[in-house]
């Protein structure tokens, strides 16, 4: 490893490490570990909140060890910690807090893995889709707690369950991207919530339909509420201590990137400048939930996660906000409440479409988040809430209309000036 990669593995243990002692102390550690079992058999559609369901303390230890072990499979098998590795060890932190486990994330990377083997390709080649392909997990769970199977039989049909999608995954995931052309940044959310369509499908064939239900934290705690806005300061200061000054000017740089897939700001811009734009995001992301007076609950802190780690592929303030913009006007537009779940998380989690505004400009990227919010809104069903990422689902929808759309004018306008 090179000192930068070295320097960038002590700052992500030091944030997993920070995040366990946090779960420890905020209840105590006995009653943390006794939330964190509770939670490893526990329901994880969307939207459970693992600081209602375990706690806080549990889901905090949880989202610790989930990231850990992403960083420890990204280090066994040989994959540079980058911008992608980064922002997926983030994303499977934040969604630690609501919906993935141990449990139900170990038969969807398994499947990956079998995937790999049957393409004759190192595990390696498929780590990017087995760390986001854990927005699975919840199948799993499904089959095994909530379709009315029990013991043994549902337990190994829970399983198989995982392994069969992580196993289709590769294919589906080259698909997909070619739909929206990289301008959706959760293109793995797009093609679990695919898979996810025909899972419910059969589910629901089976007369196995399970409703979606909401499991909310109204009231977490400051200790969530100064999370992310800590993990951000730390961001900022090691990126200032990587590069000092020449982080920020590479940061200017960084900010006329489009963010299209894919966009590894480590590279096309510099480590420090990384860290910076996600530390950024980070701190714009929690002002605006706490100027509402939203819940930092599980959820939101899942989708300020996910906001961090992708300023490290893909995202940055100016590709950002006008989506966050157009996803704000629609909800107000539709009379719909700021701070209830639904718009809250598609104003965190739509900034998927940032490319559109990167590549598009400020006003396209408007468009885009205010169609957004009322497609995240119906496809969560379509799925039975099997597919973590469901904004990606959404978004890869939206960019793929936008994008088709926008290219299609500005091919137009090329020839006409021909």
């Amino acid at each position: 490893m090179t000192g930068i990669e070295k320097s960038l593995y002590r700052m992500m243990l030091l944030l997993i490490a920070g995040t366990a002692a946090v779960g420890l102390f905020v209840e105590g550690p006995a009653e943390a570990l006794r939330e964190f079992l509770v939670l490893q058999w526990s329901p994880s559609r969307l939207i459970h909140d693992f600081t209602v369901t375990g706690g806080p303390g549990g889901a905090l230890l949880n989202a610790a060890l989930m990231a850990g072990l992403a960083l420890l499979l990204i280090r066994i098998n040989g994959v540079r910690l980058s911008g992608p590795t980064m922002a997926a060890v983030f994303t499977v932190m934040g969604f630690s807090l609501f919906g993935k486990t141990a449990l139900n994330v170990f038969p969807v990377v398994v499947g990956v893995w079998l995937a790999a083997r049957t393409a004759g390709k190192a595990f390696k080649a498929y780590i990017m889709i087995a760390l986001f392909g854990s927005a699975l997990g919840p199948l799993a769970t499904t089959l095994a707690l909530e379709i009315g199977l029990s013991g043994a039989g549902a337990a190994i049909i829970g399983m198989f369950g995982g392994i069969a999608a992580g196993f289709v995954l590769p294919s589906l995931a080259m698909a997909m991207l070619r739909l929206h052309e990289g301008y959706n940044l959760y293109n793995i959310g797009l093609t679990c919530g695919f898979f996810g369509l025909f899972a419910a499908a059969l589910l629901a064939a089976a007369g196995r339909d399970v409703p979606i239900t909401v499991v909310w934290n109204g009231a977490p705690g400051p200790a969530m509420a100064l999370l992310i806005p800590v993990f951000s300061v730390v961001l900022v200061g090691w990126g200032l201590a990587l590069e000092g000054k020449g982080a920020i000017s590479s940061l200017r740089e960084l900010m006329k990137l489009t963010g299209r897939l894919p966009s590894d700001f480590l590279d096309m811009a510099s480590p420090g400048a990384a860290l910076l734009n996600m530390g950024v995001l980070g701190l714009i992301g929690s002002a605006y939930v706490a100027l509402l007076g939203g819940s930092f609950s599980g959820p939101v802190l899942g989708g300020l996660l996910t906001l961090v780690g992708f300023g490290a592929f893909g995202k940055h303030p100016r590709n950002s906000l006008p989506v966050m913009a157009g996803v704000f006007v629609s909800t107000l537009l539709f009379g719909k409440s700021l701070t209830a779940p639904g718009p809250i998380l598609a104003l965190l989690f739509g900034t998927t479409l940032a490319p559109l505004a990167g590549e598009f400009g400020p006003l396209v990227g408007f468009a885009a988040g205010f169609l957004h919010l009322v497609l995240v809104e119906r496809t969560g069903a379509w799925h039975m809430g099997m597919d973590l990422y469901n904004n990606g689902f959404a978004g890869g929808l939206t960019a793929a209309l936008v994008s088709a759309a926008m290219e299609w004018i500005r091919s137009n306008k090329q020839e006409r000036t021909r």
